[in-house]
């Protein structure tokens, strides 16, 4: 039985995603108490120099061909599952991200392989691999074991810090073959979102509001606090989703990733996505009437006081 842990690289136009580190360092503590070898797999073409990049890894296995250039899930599952079918591991890392959720659940039944989703940590006991998993939007953990030789695991962006899988060095690189490029999905085109009035990623202090806010009338409130504190109003995925602010707006995995000095959270439950997007603000401060929302988690200061009292009153407070 192999002992070997696996991470597959994330990567989008050629750039390796922090995730990808997240999960390397993870990996390389897993692999020591498994006592395997830690091996990054890369699919994609022409990626020679992302490679490279993975020095974490005692080997990397890369699978080069110019159907996986772009992501396309049935591809990349085919070509998944054919690493673990003739190489099997422990366990194979995944990130639980619109790739990720694609690809670990194609490869789980391609392979007949155990999956646990959602996971915020992996660890072994008494020589079981045990993956802890949010459900309810991060409001109950869940552990579950993974039976058998092998499984697969995906894991939430933002669980594990990126620099403990950021190392120098060059790993051996094996290469390995695409056993059929056909399928009945094609990629047609990345649709990327135009250029906004306000670049977030640029500023100072955000007032971040999410499903808390209600209505699209009430964002008037939120973008005097915003100017009052001398910053712009960002938001959560949902605020996108009922297009009431542009996707050059929105927070999180989905959408962009922000350090601010100040990130204002206003009715934001927190949710991973979102989190993993603002967790490096200098000071989070959030505003939400849940006492178990996850954001308090993060928030170097909260206050569970309804948003439509505090808003107001700390744009009065700050206006003087």
């Amino acid at each position: 039985m192999s002992q070997d842990i696996y991470v597959v690289a994330e990567h989008l136009k050629g750039q390796l995603d922090d995730v990808t580190f997240e999960l390397l360092g993870k990996g390389r503590e897993l692999a020591s108490a498994s006592g395997g070898q830690l091996v990054a797999l890369l699919f994609g073409s022409g990626l020679q120099d992302a490679a490279s990049q993975l020095g974490a890894a005692d080997k990397v296995i890369m699978v080069d061909h110019p159907s996986l250039a772009d992501f396309n899930p049935e591809t990349y599952a085919t070509a998944l599952g054919h690493v673990l079918a003739q190489k099997p591991a422990r366990l194979t890392l995944v990130a639980n991200t619109s790739m990720g959720m694609d690809l670990a659940a194609a490869v789980s039944v391609k392979n007949n392989l155990p999956l646990v989703a959602y996971a915020t940590d992996v660890k072994f006991e008494d020589g079981t691999a045990v993956a802890v998993s949010q459900l309810y939007g991060g409001k109950i953990n869940v552990e579950s074991a993974i039976e058998g030789d092998s499984g697969i695991v995906s894991v939430l962006a933002g669980s594990f810090p990126a620099d403990a899988g950021r190392k120098e060095g060059a790993p051996a690189v094996e290469t390995m073959d695409l056993p059929e490029a056909g399928g009945k999905v094609r990629f047609k085109a990345l649709i990327e979102p135009e250029g906004g009035d306000v670049d977030i990623t640029q500023q100072d202090v955000l007032v971040s509001v999410g499903r808390g806010i209600q209505s699209e009338d009430n964002l008037g409130m939120v973008e005097e606090l915003a100017n009052a504190l001398g910053g712009a109003v960002s938001s959560s995925r949902p605020i996108v989703d009922n297009k009431w602010l542009p996707k050059t707006r929105q927070v999180g995995k989905s959408g962009l990733k922000v350090k601010p000095k100040l990130y204002f959270a206003v009715g934001i439950s927190g949710a991973p996505e979102h989190i993993e997007g603002m967790k490096d603000a200098e000071l989070i401060i959030a505003v939400n009437t849940d006492p178990e929302a996850p954001i308090f988690e993060y928030a170097h200061y909260g206050t569970t006081e309804d948003l439509f009292d505090v808003v107001p009153a700390l744009t009065e407070k700050l206006k003087g």
